[in-house]
């Protein structure tokens, strides 16, 4: 009888991450590899985060919290809510994590039985589908494609309701496309989903901060008749360049909150006191450095999508936010080059180029890649030379 659970048979290791440490192990043994894995802005955590965080080891703000975030990080939530998306909430509506992911993690082994399905549009962000198999839960994967801009249609989200459908994850802008939904595209989403009462929906807003053009972000609580039934999730990780200090949160119906209280009381306890502390002083102080960096974003994004579609066999759209592209490597599938599948395009680009990029097949859709351009304009400009090279010599 082996001492490994059963459950850990149901889902797989991070693909992104595990395509991060081979990065790293390779530039351990010597080679030059650009590592284009990572969903990690590059930017430094602000000066007025890391003061607060001082403070509070200083001020000797080092014991355990209240379990889900304490009363201040709860008060800048509830603020945070009503200043950016217009949404009211009580201090008993909101749950503070360790990070996004404890969040997720958290509501779905707090509300799923064995065979709920939970609705996940393809591309997704990689750990989705696992937590809800470990949740007991069952994955319906909806593939959404290229044409529609890799966003789930009413069409798509009638059709794959049934009794047994108790969570839509809803994205935007999205992990690993980059895909943002307008507001009329969130209210025709919402109209279907109006009619079915037994369907919450979970919207992860992680990238909220980071959009481009004229591209206005909407969260489905905030313009639809469902905040009653919608788990509002955010977090400090990706706006504020925070990921390392593990903050994420969510604001939704008081029963779904005070369950997820129970599991993490009885797993993790609360986030680190002090990681708190610097999230106040995130949500709080000057928001102004946000549009600086998406700024910067912009203009790498910009670049790769001109450089990738220069490139023959290669088609990428131009995502409206968070800073992932998404292209197309079919044209380069074939007897000729060699390559069958999108993990072949992957492995033989690292090994050949020593360029890490993921294969589109983790997401849930095969044929693409995901590039992170969270790195330098220098970094991307080696990186886009040397999958043009690798593509010509194919």
């Amino acid at each position: 009888m082996s001492i490994i659970s059963n459950s850990l048979k149901r889902i797989k290791p991070s693909p992104t991450i595990a395509v991060t440490q081979k990065a790293r192990e390779l530039r351990a043994s010597g080679k030059d590899v650009i590592g284009l894995g990572a969903g990690e802005p590059d930017f430094d955590t602000p000066d007025n985060v890391k003061r607060a965080a001082i403070k509070a080891i200083k001020d000797g703000d080092t014991k355990y919290t209240a379990v889900d975030g304490t009363p201040s990080l709860k008060k800048a939530i509830v603020k945070k809510f009503k200043r950016e998306n217009n949404l009211k909430f009580t201090a008993d509506q909101i749950t503070a994590g360790t990070g996004g992911k404890q969040v997720l993690y958290n509501a779905f082994m707090a509300t799923l039985n064995k065979g709920d399905e939970v609705i996940i549009p393809a591309p997704f962000w990689v750990s989705y589908p696992d937590m809800v198999l470990l949740a007991g839960g069952k994955p319906k994967i909806v593939k959404c494609g290229e044409a529609d801009g890799f966003k789930l249609t009413p069409q798509l989200l009638k059709k794959a309701i049934t009794k047994k459908t108790k969570w839509l994850i809803l994205n935007s802008p999205s992990n690993p496309t980059g895909a943002g939904y307008s507001k009329k595209e969130i209210n025709d989403l919402a109209k279907v989903l109006v009619k079915h009462k037994n369907v919450h929906i979970l919207s992860d807003d992680i990238y909220e901060h980071i959009s481009y053009d004229k591209f206005k972000f909407y969260t489905i609580a905030q313009v639809s008749k469902l905040k009653d039934r919608t788990l509002t999730m955010n977090g400090v990780s990706k706006s504020y360049a925070m990921t390392g200090w593990r903050i994420g949160y969510a604001a939704g119906p008081k029963d779904i909150i005070k369950a997820i209280g129970k599991i993490q009381s009885q797993s993790t306890s609360n986030p680190s006191s002090i990681s708190q502390a610097a999230a106040v002083e995130a949500l709080n102080g000057n928001q102004s450095f946000i549009k600086k960096r998406s700024k910067a974003f912009k203009e790498r994004r910009n670049f790769v999508v001109q450089s990738l579609n220069a490139i023959e066999g290669i088609s990428c759209l131009t995502p409206n936010g968070a800073f992932y592209v998404f292209p197309s490597c079919k044209g380069l599938l074939n007897k000729k080059t060699g390559l069958k599948t999108d993990t072949d395009f992957v492995q033989k680009l690292l090994e050949k180029s020593n360029v890490a990029v993921v294969q589109g097949s983790a997401f849930g859709l095969d044929g693409y890649f995901r590039i992170s351009y969270a790195t330098s304009m220098q970094n991307l400009k080696k990186a886009m030379e040397r999958i043009r090279s690798f593509c010509e010599s194919l």
